[in-house]
Protein backbone atom coordinates (compact mmCIF):
# COMPACT_ATOMS: atom_id res chain seq x y z
CA UNK A 1 0.00 0.00 0.00
CA UNK A 2 1.65 3.23 -0.65
CA UNK A 3 2.18 5.59 1.88
CA UNK A 4 0.10 8.88 2.07
CA UNK A 5 2.64 11.52 1.05
CA UNK A 6 5.88 11.07 -0.88
CA UNK A 7 8.53 13.60 0.08
CA UNK A 8 11.48 14.29 -2.73
CA UNK A 9 14.22 15.98 -1.88
CA UNK A 10 16.91 17.53 -4.55
CA UNK A 11 20.80 17.67 -3.70
CA UNK A 12 23.58 18.69 -5.36
CA UNK A 13 27.14 18.82 -3.16
CA UNK A 14 25.39 19.94 0.38
CA UNK A 15 25.94 16.84 2.15
CA UNK A 16 26.24 17.86 5.56
CA UNK A 17 23.10 20.36 4.69
CA UNK A 18 20.78 17.62 3.16
CA UNK A 19 21.75 14.97 5.96
CA UNK A 20 20.92 17.44 8.48
CA UNK A 21 17.73 17.94 6.47
CA UNK A 22 16.71 14.07 6.53
CA UNK A 23 17.71 13.70 10.27
CA UNK A 24 15.67 16.58 11.17
CA UNK A 25 12.54 15.54 8.62
CA UNK A 26 12.57 11.77 9.59
CA UNK A 27 12.23 13.10 13.45
CA UNK A 28 9.02 14.91 12.52
CA UNK A 29 8.07 12.17 10.35
CA UNK A 30 8.32 9.27 12.95
CA UNK A 31 6.98 11.72 15.93
CA UNK A 32 3.87 13.26 14.50
CA UNK A 33 3.32 11.70 11.20
CA UNK A 34 1.99 11.28 8.38
CA UNK A 35 2.93 7.86 7.18
CA UNK A 36 5.81 8.93 3.74
CA UNK A 37 8.24 7.63 1.72
CA UNK A 38 11.58 10.13 1.43
CA UNK A 39 13.23 10.26 -2.59
CA UNK A 40 16.20 11.65 -3.01
CA UNK A 41 17.94 12.79 -6.31
CA UNK A 42 21.39 14.06 -5.77
CA UNK A 43 22.23 15.69 -8.99
CA UNK A 44 25.41 14.31 -10.06
CA UNK A 45 27.49 15.83 -6.69
CA UNK A 46 30.74 15.40 -6.20
CA UNK A 47 30.88 15.84 -2.59
CA UNK A 48 30.09 12.08 -1.67
CA UNK A 49 26.39 13.02 -0.24
CA UNK A 50 24.92 9.72 -2.35
CA UNK A 51 27.68 7.72 -0.10
CA UNK A 52 26.69 8.99 3.26
CA UNK A 53 23.07 9.09 1.96
CA UNK A 54 23.33 5.26 1.34
CA UNK A 55 24.72 4.66 4.54
CA UNK A 56 23.14 6.85 7.14
CA UNK A 57 19.45 6.78 5.69
CA UNK A 58 19.01 3.23 3.92
CA UNK A 59 15.11 3.89 4.48
CA UNK A 60 15.23 6.75 1.60
CA UNK A 61 15.24 5.75 -1.89
CA UNK A 62 18.05 7.42 -3.56
CA UNK A 63 18.57 8.52 -7.12
CA UNK A 64 21.53 9.03 -8.05
CA UNK A 65 22.00 10.36 -10.91
CA UNK A 66 25.16 10.67 -13.45
CA UNK A 67 24.24 14.25 -14.71
CA UNK A 68 22.87 17.10 -13.43
CA UNK A 69 19.41 17.52 -14.24
CA UNK A 70 18.50 20.74 -12.68
CA UNK A 71 15.80 21.28 -10.18
CA UNK A 72 12.52 20.99 -11.80
CA UNK A 73 14.26 17.76 -14.13
CA UNK A 74 15.31 16.20 -11.12
CA UNK A 75 11.58 16.29 -9.38
CA UNK A 76 10.36 15.01 -12.75
CA UNK A 77 12.27 11.97 -12.64
CA UNK A 78 11.11 11.53 -9.26
CA UNK A 79 7.37 12.11 -9.81
CA UNK A 80 7.50 10.21 -12.96
CA UNK A 81 9.63 7.10 -10.92
CA UNK A 82 5.99 7.49 -8.64
CA UNK A 83 4.10 7.06 -11.41
CA UNK A 84 2.94 10.59 -12.38
CA UNK A 85 2.59 11.54 -16.15
CA UNK A 86 1.49 14.53 -17.59
CA UNK A 87 -1.97 13.84 -17.36
CA UNK A 88 -2.65 11.44 -14.97
CA UNK A 89 -1.74 10.52 -11.37
CA UNK A 90 -0.70 7.04 -10.17
CA UNK A 91 -3.61 4.82 -9.16
CA UNK A 92 -3.04 3.48 -5.60
CA UNK A 93 0.14 6.36 -5.09
CA UNK A 94 0.28 8.73 -2.49
CA UNK A 95 -2.26 11.44 -1.58
CA UNK A 96 -0.10 14.26 -1.55
CA UNK A 97 3.61 14.89 -2.74
CA UNK A 98 5.90 17.06 -0.68
CA UNK A 99 8.81 18.86 -2.46
CA UNK A 100 11.07 19.87 0.04
CA UNK A 101 14.59 21.38 -0.25
CA UNK A 102 18.33 19.89 1.34
CA UNK A 103 18.98 23.21 3.10
CA UNK A 104 16.11 22.68 5.88
CA UNK A 105 15.78 21.86 9.24
CA UNK A 106 12.16 20.68 9.68
CA UNK A 107 10.69 21.96 12.98
CA UNK A 108 8.19 19.29 15.23
CA UNK A 109 4.82 18.67 13.50
CA UNK A 110 5.37 21.02 10.33
CA UNK A 111 5.14 18.25 7.73
CA UNK A 112 1.77 16.96 9.65
CA UNK A 113 0.40 20.46 9.63
CA UNK A 114 1.34 21.24 5.88
CA UNK A 115 -0.79 17.57 5.17
CA UNK A 116 -4.14 18.63 7.20
CA UNK A 117 -3.64 21.84 5.89
CA UNK A 118 -3.68 20.29 2.45
CA UNK A 119 -6.80 18.38 2.70
CA UNK A 120 -9.17 20.83 5.14
CA UNK A 121 -8.30 24.57 3.69
CA UNK A 122 -11.16 25.40 0.79
CA UNK A 123 -9.61 24.12 -2.65
CA UNK A 124 -6.05 23.90 -1.44
CA UNK A 125 -3.78 22.51 -4.39
CA UNK A 126 -0.89 23.43 -2.93
CA UNK A 127 0.48 24.74 0.56
CA UNK A 128 3.82 25.87 1.95
CA UNK A 129 5.85 26.47 5.73
CA UNK A 130 6.67 29.54 7.34
CA UNK A 131 10.26 30.06 6.46
CA UNK A 132 12.95 31.53 9.09
CA UNK A 133 16.63 32.03 8.87
CA UNK A 134 18.85 29.78 11.13
CA UNK A 135 18.90 32.29 13.84
CA UNK A 136 15.35 32.70 13.88
CA UNK A 137 14.59 35.70 11.87
CA UNK A 138 11.98 35.97 9.53
CA UNK A 139 11.94 35.00 6.40
CA UNK A 140 9.47 35.10 3.53
CA UNK A 141 7.65 32.08 2.14
CA UNK A 142 5.19 33.40 0.05
CA UNK A 143 5.13 36.11 -2.58
CA UNK A 144 2.57 37.97 -5.19
CA UNK A 145 3.51 36.80 -8.86
CA UNK A 146 6.55 38.88 -9.94
CA UNK A 147 6.08 41.43 -12.89
CA UNK A 148 7.58 45.13 -13.61
CA UNK A 149 7.25 46.74 -10.58
CA UNK A 150 9.31 43.92 -8.60
CA UNK A 151 11.98 44.24 -11.42
CA UNK A 152 12.15 47.83 -10.61
CA UNK A 153 12.24 47.45 -6.71
CA UNK A 154 15.15 44.81 -7.42
CA UNK A 155 17.58 46.77 -10.23
CA UNK A 156 16.93 50.07 -9.20
CA UNK A 157 16.93 51.89 -5.79
CA UNK A 158 13.79 53.20 -4.35
CA UNK A 159 12.72 54.67 -0.54
CA UNK A 160 13.27 51.85 1.83
CA UNK A 161 9.61 51.04 2.47
CA UNK A 162 8.92 49.66 -0.78
CA UNK A 163 11.06 46.76 -0.41
CA UNK A 164 8.70 44.81 2.19
CA UNK A 165 5.45 45.74 0.79
CA UNK A 166 2.75 44.25 -1.90
CA UNK A 167 4.04 47.02 -4.39
CA UNK A 168 7.08 44.23 -3.97
CA UNK A 169 4.94 40.74 -4.20
CA UNK A 170 5.95 40.63 -0.26
CA UNK A 171 2.92 39.74 2.24
CA UNK A 172 2.93 41.39 5.52
CA UNK A 173 4.52 39.85 8.57
CA UNK A 174 1.66 40.12 10.42
CA UNK A 175 -0.31 37.70 8.43
CA UNK A 176 1.98 34.87 9.15
CA UNK A 177 2.25 36.09 13.16
CA UNK A 178 -1.46 35.59 13.44
CA UNK A 179 -0.84 32.12 12.55
CA UNK A 180 -3.71 31.16 10.67
CA UNK A 181 -3.62 29.84 6.86
CA UNK A 182 -3.78 32.74 4.44
CA UNK A 183 -3.85 32.00 0.23
CA UNK A 184 -1.00 33.18 -1.77
CA UNK A 185 0.16 33.35 -5.19
CA UNK A 186 3.31 31.68 -4.76
CA UNK A 187 4.71 29.62 -1.82
CA UNK A 188 8.65 29.48 -2.25
CA UNK A 189 9.65 26.26 -3.58
CA UNK A 190 11.69 25.24 -0.26
CA UNK A 191 8.73 23.48 0.92
CA UNK A 192 5.76 23.18 -1.40
CA UNK A 193 2.75 19.87 -0.85
CA UNK A 194 0.82 19.34 -3.32
CA UNK A 195 -2.72 17.20 -3.72
CA UNK A 196 -1.92 13.94 -6.26
CA UNK A 197 -4.69 15.45 -8.00
CA UNK A 198 -3.35 19.15 -8.51
CA UNK A 199 -0.04 17.32 -10.06
CA UNK A 200 -1.89 15.50 -12.72
CA UNK A 201 -3.80 18.53 -13.95
CA UNK A 202 -1.72 21.17 -13.92
CA UNK A 203 1.32 18.60 -15.57
CA UNK A 204 4.73 18.46 -14.29
CA UNK A 205 7.48 20.80 -13.63
CA UNK A 206 8.38 22.82 -17.13
CA UNK A 207 11.86 21.71 -18.06
CA UNK A 208 12.45 24.96 -20.01
CA UNK A 209 13.29 25.98 -16.49
CA UNK A 210 16.91 25.00 -15.60
CA UNK A 211 17.22 27.03 -12.62
CA UNK A 212 14.78 29.41 -10.67
CA UNK A 213 11.59 30.41 -11.47
CA UNK A 214 10.47 26.72 -11.43
CA UNK A 215 7.78 26.76 -8.87
CA UNK A 216 6.40 30.31 -9.98
CA UNK A 217 5.75 28.86 -13.69
CA UNK A 218 4.10 25.83 -12.22
CA UNK A 219 1.90 28.16 -9.26
CA UNK A 220 0.73 30.08 -12.42
CA UNK A 221 -0.60 26.75 -13.95
CA UNK A 222 -2.35 25.37 -10.50
CA UNK A 223 -3.69 28.67 -10.21
CA UNK A 224 -5.05 28.48 -13.52
CA UNK A 225 -6.70 25.06 -12.88
CA UNK A 226 -9.11 26.22 -10.10
CA UNK A 227 -6.89 25.39 -7.34
CA UNK A 228 -5.70 27.61 -4.09
CA UNK A 229 -2.60 28.27 -2.75
CA UNK A 230 -1.38 28.74 0.74
CA UNK A 231 1.02 29.39 3.64
CA UNK A 232 0.45 27.40 6.64
CA UNK A 233 2.43 29.33 9.58
CA UNK A 234 1.95 26.87 12.07
CA UNK A 235 4.28 24.19 10.05
CA UNK A 236 7.39 25.66 11.15
CA UNK A 237 10.83 24.91 8.51
CA UNK A 238 14.11 26.70 8.54
CA UNK A 239 15.59 27.27 5.49
CA UNK A 240 18.98 28.06 5.38
CA UNK A 241 19.18 29.74 1.79
CA UNK A 242 20.89 29.90 -1.20
CA UNK A 243 23.41 27.05 -0.30
CA UNK A 244 23.48 25.31 -3.76
CA UNK A 245 23.17 27.90 -6.15
CA UNK A 246 25.80 29.80 -4.11
CA UNK A 247 28.33 28.15 -5.22
CA UNK A 248 28.05 29.25 -9.16
CA UNK A 249 27.18 33.24 -8.52
CA UNK A 250 28.23 34.35 -11.80
CA UNK A 251 26.11 31.40 -13.75
CA UNK A 252 23.41 31.69 -11.25
CA UNK A 253 22.94 35.48 -12.34
CA UNK A 254 22.49 33.96 -16.25
CA UNK A 255 20.03 31.29 -15.04
CA UNK A 256 18.09 33.57 -12.93
CA UNK A 257 17.26 36.11 -15.38
CA UNK A 258 16.88 33.58 -18.19
CA UNK A 259 14.31 32.20 -16.17
CA UNK A 260 12.55 35.59 -15.63
CA UNK A 261 12.08 36.08 -18.89
CA UNK A 262 10.85 32.97 -19.91
CA UNK A 263 8.17 33.57 -17.26
CA UNK A 264 7.50 36.43 -18.59
CA UNK A 265 7.59 35.03 -22.35
CA UNK A 266 5.50 32.49 -21.00
CA UNK A 267 2.93 34.24 -19.21
CA UNK A 268 2.38 38.10 -20.36
CA UNK A 269 1.27 39.61 -22.96
CA UNK A 270 4.08 41.37 -25.89
CA UNK A 271 3.98 44.34 -24.76
CA UNK A 272 4.81 43.30 -20.69
CA UNK A 273 7.71 41.11 -22.00
CA UNK A 274 8.84 44.26 -23.88
CA UNK A 275 8.47 46.78 -20.92
CA UNK A 276 10.59 43.93 -18.94
CA UNK A 277 13.56 43.83 -21.20
CA UNK A 278 13.93 46.98 -21.29
CA UNK A 279 14.19 47.48 -17.45
CA UNK A 280 16.52 44.64 -16.85
CA UNK A 281 18.85 45.44 -19.85
CA UNK A 282 19.37 49.35 -17.84
CA UNK A 283 19.31 47.29 -14.47
CA UNK A 284 21.95 44.93 -15.85
CA UNK A 285 23.79 48.19 -17.19
CA UNK A 286 23.80 49.68 -13.48
CA UNK A 287 24.62 46.20 -11.89
CA UNK A 288 28.39 46.63 -14.26
CA UNK A 289 28.65 50.23 -12.76
CA UNK A 290 28.23 48.52 -8.99
CA UNK A 291 30.92 46.44 -10.02
CA UNK A 292 33.23 47.93 -11.29
CA UNK A 293 32.93 50.44 -8.82
CA UNK A 294 33.50 47.34 -6.26
CA UNK A 295 36.47 46.08 -7.73
CA UNK A 296 37.62 49.98 -7.52
CA UNK A 297 37.14 49.54 -3.66
CA UNK A 298 38.88 46.39 -3.38
CA UNK A 299 36.20 44.55 -3.08
CA UNK A 300 36.12 42.06 -6.16
CA UNK A 301 39.32 40.38 -7.39
CA UNK A 302 39.64 41.13 -11.23
CA UNK A 303 38.36 37.81 -12.15
CA UNK A 304 35.45 38.14 -9.88
CA UNK A 305 34.92 41.36 -11.50
CA UNK A 306 35.38 39.81 -14.87
CA UNK A 307 33.06 37.10 -14.01
CA UNK A 308 30.20 39.02 -12.75
CA UNK A 309 30.25 41.63 -15.93
CA UNK A 310 30.18 38.95 -18.29
CA UNK A 311 27.35 37.36 -16.34
CA UNK A 312 25.43 40.61 -16.42
CA UNK A 313 26.38 41.38 -20.50
CA UNK A 314 25.14 37.84 -20.92
CA UNK A 315 21.79 38.41 -20.02
CA UNK A 316 21.31 42.36 -21.71
CA UNK A 317 21.85 39.54 -24.66
CA UNK A 318 18.74 37.32 -23.90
Amino acid sequence: MAPDLAIIIVSWNTRDLTLDALRTLYADLDANGPDAAVWVVDNASTDGTPESIREQFPRATLIASDANLGFAGANNHALRLLGFGESAAPPGGPNAVYLLNPDTRTQPGATRALYDALFSLPRAGVVGAQLSYADGSFQHSAFGFPGLRQLIVELFPLPGRFYESRFNGRYPRELVQAGAPFPVDHTLGATMMLRAEVIAQAGLFDEQFVMYCEEIDWSIRIRRAGWAIYCVPKAHVIHLAGQSTGQVRPQSVVNLWRSRLLLFDKHDPPLKRAVARQIIRLGMRRKITETRRAFAAGQLSAAERDALIDAYRTVQTL
